[in-house]
């Protein structure tokens, strides 16, 4: 992968599932979140899509981020700040384990923190699950895996992204209930925009 951007710009990792990667959109490319976020951003940010589909924060899972391209390619742009939003597919039956998805969450926020560029790192709060599919559900995800991720940023000192309640009004935007639409994922693009502004 080349990774071109001005040296002095300040490079955005986001790192992701189908929601960052942009699962189901016409096109990827111009409408994901992480496009219409360098897009909103603007001259100064350097914004780069790693999300892939179907990943699973936890290393266990039926498809560890850990294992993929993307993770890789995170070490090498060398980020300034990376946007965590992982957690989706851990709600589903086979992956979830409260145990192991706390542990896997702050091995990858140490792992990040080898980096030399010593990345800003941001946590989000996953979307929310409209609608149950593939047993992805929002009940794991409030109950369970909100308050982990939460205790996890105030340990490690590091800014929360809540797009599960900024986004809770916004089903309509979201295809099957689970992904957002161009509309979805320019709203997420907003809410994050304004966090990294604050």
């Amino acid at each position: 992968m080349l990774f071109a951007s001005c040296s002095n710009n300040t490079k955005i990792a986001c790192v992701g599932d189908s929601i960052t990667e942009g699962y189901g959109l016409a096109c990827q490319s111009k409408t994901s979140y992480p496009v219409v976020l360098d897009s909103l951003l603007g001259p100064g940010y350097s914004v780069l899509n790693l999300g892939r589909s179907a990943t699973t924060l936890r290393k266990k899972g039926d498809f560890p981020y850990w294992t993929c391209k993307e993770f890789y390619d995170v070490f090498v742009y060398q980020p300034d700040i990376i946007i965590i939003q992982l957690g989706t597919n851990d709600t589903k039956t086979q992956n979830w384990d409260s145990a192991s998805f706390a542990n896997d969450y702050q091995a990858l926020i140490d792992t990040f923190k080898t980096i030399p560029t010593n990345p800003k790192i941001y946590v989000c709060l996953p979307v929310p699950v409209f609608k149950s599919k593939w047993t992805i559900n929002d009940s794991t995800l409030t109950k369970w895996e909100i308050p982990i991720i939460k205790k996890l940023a105030e340990k490690n000192n590091l800014s929360v992204m809540d797009l599960h309640s900024q986004m809770s009004g916004d089903g309509k935007y979201f295809f099957d209930g689970i992904h957002p639409n161009e509309e979805g994922a320019k709203i997420m693009a907003e809410v994050i925009a304004r966090d990294l502004k604050k």
